[in-house]
């Protein structure tokens, strides 16, 4: 079972903020069956809200310690195929939110970390 990881719950996982995460989330995660990824733009965000020092840590670090720490790794699913789902994300403006959930939608409809509840709208395999 395909899951992905949204960067809030990302950030909140690498720095050990379970109780930021919802129980329904954890439990979800926590499965053996479950394959957790990042998105590639997943990154790229991480990198950015540690440039304007909103995170400690650099995207670099943060997927280290979630590689490390929870069996989490870049998926690297075509970024083309990414761009033509986002082509259909019309809810959002946010350039993240909007390949973050296409990259999800993208892989077969797959399972979608998010405390986002725009994107929780809008994605009906995501789970909080």
């Amino acid at each position: 079972m395909i899951t992905y990881l949204d960067t809030s719950a990302a950030v909140w996982l690498a720095q050990k903020a379970l109780d930021r995460i919802s129980p329904a989330a954890l439990e979800h995660l926590e499965k053996s069956n479950v394959e957790r990824l990042l998105s590639p733009v997943v990154l790229l965000e991480l990198q950015f809200l540690y440039e304007i020092k909103r995170i400690l840590l650099s995207a670099v670090d943060v997927q280290r310690k979630l590689e490390l720490e929870y069996d989490v790794r870049v998926c690297d699913l075509s970024f083309s195929r990414i761009t033509s789902a986002a082509l259909d994300e019309h809810w959002t403006r946010d350039p993240f939110d909007r390949l973050i959930t296409a990259h999800a939608r993208a892989n077969g409809l797959a399972w979608l970390v998010t405390s986002d509840r725009r994107i929780r709208d809008a994605y009906p395999r995501s789970i909080w």
